[in-house]
């Protein structure tokens, strides 16, 4: 699975990081988010999944 963040679309509400903390970083500046890695490993697919659904703007993406 591999994910990634539609930066226009991110708002920074934090609750992806806050979700799967392993599979998302937050800017210092204006706390949008990142994956870090845009492939997700497999014991982190269900967090994922969460983030995305959880995700006010939809601007998690994932495949």
């Amino acid at each position: 699975m591999k994910v990634s963040v539609d930066g226009s679309r991110c708002q920074g509400h934090t609750l992806c990081a806050m979700i799967a903390p392993d599979s998302f970083e937050l800017d210092d500046v204006d706390g949008h988010a990142s994956p870090t890695s845009e492939v997700v490993p497999a014991d982190q697919e269900d967090a994922v999944k969460e983030a995305v659904h959880s995700c006010p703007e939809q601007a998690i993406v994932v495949e």
